[in-house]
């Protein structure tokens, strides 16, 4: 028996989606939100004991809403879905979950430990890197696409960030010192597309 996808089923991924990431973005404050007595007693001294939890709250949020934003992106082009959607799909939200916890691991931890930064650049690799699947599919499954969104579904784009995200994960590692600073090589990523399309459109590029 064929089975049937529908409109309304979609739009349960989807919601279901969104509604599990606002439950984990929200989870990120709630260390700083049982602090609120001791930054009400001293707001100066409470900022400077725990600027590096803001700091991490700050990158960690910032990174939820951006996977959000491109799985947004993304889900804008379905019409359809098959059970690789829906299983790629968990694989991400599986990663958004656990971004709260590794969060909480890298603010605690300032001893510049590799495995710390292991953990939290490597959690935000599996949301990548399954994002970049759910990618792959829709682009070999023309079926689940709008037909206005074909020429969007640039695969390449997703491939410079994972990339650049591993070597980031890598750098961390063998560098600590720098830590989760690494992750600004993801700046690279719009240059490097630029400079991939003009070696493109150079002549003889293709011969």
């Amino acid at each position: 028996m064929a089975v049937v996808r529908t409109e309304r089923g979609l739009d349960r991924l989807v919601n279901f989606s969104d509604a599990t990431v606002a439950i984990a973005i929200t989870l990120l404050i709630l260390p700083l939100v049982d602090q609120a007595d001791d930054a009400a007693a001293d707001i100066g001294a409470w900022l400077r004991d725990n600027y590096w939890e803001l700091i991490a709250f700050a990158i960690s949020f910032i990174v939820i809403a951006r996977f959000w934003i491109t799985h947004h992106r993304i889900f804008e082009w379905v019409v359809s879905y098959d059970v690789r959607i829906i299983w790629l799909n968990f694989l991400w939200l599986a990663s958004i979950v656990v971004m709260p916890f590794t969060t909480n691991v890298l603010a605690a931890s300032q001893s510049g430990q590799p495995a710390v930064y292991a953990l939290y650049i490597g959690n935000m690799l599996v949301a990548s890197v399954s994002m970049q699947f759910i990618t792959i599919v829709l682009r070999r499954s023309p079926a689940l696409v709008r037909d206005d969104a074909k020429q969007e579904m640039d695969a390449a784009k997703g491939w410079y960030a994972d990339v650049l995200m591993l070597l980031a994960l890598i750098f961390a590692v063998i560098f600590p010192h720098v830590g989760i600073w690494w992750l600004f090589l993801l700046f690279l990523q719009g240059p490097l597309m630029g400079l991939t399309k003009a070696l493109r459109r150079r002549p003889g590029a293709n011969s």
